[in-house]
Formats: structure tokens, sequence, C-alpha cells
């Protein structure tokens, strides 16, 4: 069976690699998802959640953004920041997230307003696939 090879790339360096049957991404344009042999794409990714199978796994991922190409099943995610679900502390997601509201409330001039939504996207993506049980 044929496979995606994904590479996930960070200004730190290679995330990750691994193979996927699937691979499904939040886009500016809508969800999106790609199989093997899908014809060439190149797409802006939001802040949002991407989704594969490995070695039998679902996986999850909270993205920040950025660009995905994909060509000949290589599947390239260029992107600031990425966890996968098992990777993010919930803690320090909900006090990024408290940080971010108080930033937007605030009557400070000296908070540059479309960081802290930005913060506060993010920081909700991340929550949003922690296991709240």
């Amino acid at each position: 069976m044929s496979e995606i090879h994904v590479r996930i790339i960070t200004p730190s360096g290679i995330y990750k690699e691994f193979d996927t049957p699937y691979l499904n991404f939040q886009t500016t344009d809508g969800d999106r998802g790609i199989l093997p042999n899908h014809m060439p794409l190149v797409t802006s990714l939001i802040i949002g959640k991407m989704s594969s199978e490995e070695d039998g796994k679902r996986n999850q991922y909270a993205v920040a953004g950025g660009l995905l190409y994909f060509r000949d099943n290589l599947a390239e995610v260029l992107t600031d920041a990425i966890e996968n679900k098992e990777e993010i502390d919930a803690e320090r997601a909900k006090a990024a997230m408290d940080r971010a509201k108080k930033r937007i409330s605030s009557t400070d001039s000296n908070y540059d307003m479309k960081r802290a939504e930005l913060a506060l996207k993010r920081a909700m993506n991340r929550l949003s696939l922690v296991d709240r049980t």
C-alpha cells in the first residue's frame, strides 16, 4: 500500500518525519485531506489541527499555521510551531490563554492586539486537543 512521507520542519529544524496513509489539515480554504498520489498541492495552513495515522495509531497535532507543500507522495509542513496532542502541557496552554485574554481586554496601548489575538488562537487550539476528562 502506498503512503505519504511527511516531513515537518520548524525554525529549529526537522521536528518529525513519518509515513502515513492520509494527512488531514486545516487551510485558509477550509479543512483538507490528502491521500497517496494526490495531485501536487501548495497551501497555507491556519492555526488549527492536523491529523495522521502513524504505526496504526491516529495522531493529532496543534499547528501554529504555516505552509504545506505536497508532491510525489512527500508532504512538507513548514510551521513556526507544532505539538503532538501528547506533548501539550494543558496548564501552560491555559496560562497562555489567560495572559492573552488579559492583554486583549486591557486598555494599555503598549500591548500589540494582533499578537495577543494570535496567542489566544494558538492557546485555544492547543487546549482543544487536550483530553479534559
